[in-house]
């Protein structure tokens, strides 16, 4: 609790001056004013994150959080809890989706495990955090202790912190866990107030009766646990996952120590959502990546106050959509680091 107490004392609001000097050079580019449309945003706020007019992109990392879930044995999901270790083992073989799309950004991708139901022992390139092997079953009662959720939450924040001092440019947040759309269903329904119909889809693609039974089930963690929203620690403890919360910590790590985190799709989000019930100040730290077709995804951005950068139906998770929108996030920053102002140019700015 100490690691968390302190990172949350640590994070605090961007440097608006260095925004305001960025959107100047940006101005001085040989193009009309604005013309870059969202390019320019993510220049100025990459800078304001940074705390640097020259900012370098160069190395980025995706992390993807790997854990099981104990509600998987209520049937919510279309596969079996045996995928998650399964997709684990083919991160580490590159055969994945994050694997491809990071490779194609050029971030390397770090798989984390925060609590999958399985002994991998001394696994070549997994990163072993596990927490526990996977949280308890949330419709009978809490996922987590609240030490568990506190634990996991400091594992992400020491990976943030691992960032700083390995001089990581930009960090983008990928999970894996089978159940992790029911848990992420939960956790906006108990902010937001709005009913579980409202907020829960389809995840890996269940049909209409199963989608109706995994509505029954949320309803149900969320009647048994009472999860209190003025206490974003309880909610992640009663209704959440172990991934979830490392990538919450992963947020307010990033925040912490001044390094642009870009937030994947809807399983993601819930973590970012955690990081900034806990601390408001985190979301200047945050890019989101993408819109999700998962329903719940809309109001957790808007609860956050975040626009996302894409919207390509995708909702494979892994961090895929970071890797895309961090291709994007850099392209803004080399138009600011890169193109020509009308002077160095001879480009006369009245005649452009």
């Amino acid at each position: 609790m100490i690691l968390l107490t302190e990172t949350l004392s640590n994070i605090r609001p961007v440097d608006a001056d260095l925004m305001a000097q960025a959107q100047v050079r940006l101005d001085n580019k040989t193009k009309p004013i604005g013309s870059l449309g969202r390019l320019e945003e993510f220049a100025r706020r990459y800078v304001a994150i940074a705390g640097n007019l020259d900012p370098s992109t160069g190395k980025k990392v995706i992390f993807t959080f790997a854990a099981d879930h104990g509600v998987v044995e209520e049937g919510v999901s279309a596969f079996p809890k045996e995928v998650t270790v399964q997709m684990v083992f083919n991160f580490l073989n590159g055969g994945a989706g994050i694997n491809v799309l990071a490779s194609h950004v050029g971030a390397e991708v770090l798989v984390v495990d925060m609590g999958v139901d399985h002994d991998f022992g001394d696994t070549p390139g997994l990163m072993g955090r596990k927490v526990a092997r996977g949280t308890r079953n949330m419709a009978k009662g809490p996922a987590m202790t609240r030490d568990e959720a506190v634990a996991a939450l400091e594992v992400g924040i020491e990976l943030a912190n691992g960032c700083k001092a390995n001089g990581v440019a930009m960090a983008g947040t990928g999970e894996m866990g089978i159940g992790n759309t029911t848990a992420a269903s939960a956790i906006i329904a108990a902010f937001s107030g709005k009913t579980v119909a409202d907020v829960t889809h389809r995840g890996t693609g269940i049909n209409d009766e199963a989608l109706a039974h995994k509505i029954r089930i949320i309803e149900q963690a969320l009647s048994v646990n009472r999860p209190d929203p003025k206490d974003p620690v309880d909610v992640l403890a009663k209704v959440g996952g172990l991934e979830i919360a490392g990538i919450a910590g992963l947020v307010l790590g990033c925040a912490a120590n001044r390094i642009p985190v870009v937030v994947d799709g809807f399983i993601s989000t819930a973590g970012a959502l955690i990081a900034c019930e806990l601390c408001p100040t985190a979301k200047e730290y945050l890019f989101a990546a993408h819109e999700s077709v998962e329903i719940g995804h809309r109001f957790m951005l808007e609860r956050i106050g975040a626009e996302p950068i894409l919207d390509l139906r995708m909702r494979l998770g892994e961090g895929t959509g970071a890797a895309l929108a961090m291709g994007l996030i850099e392209a803004g920053v080399k138009i600011l680091k890169e193109m020509a102002t009308f002077a160095e140019a001879g480009v006369a700015e009245g005649e452009y």
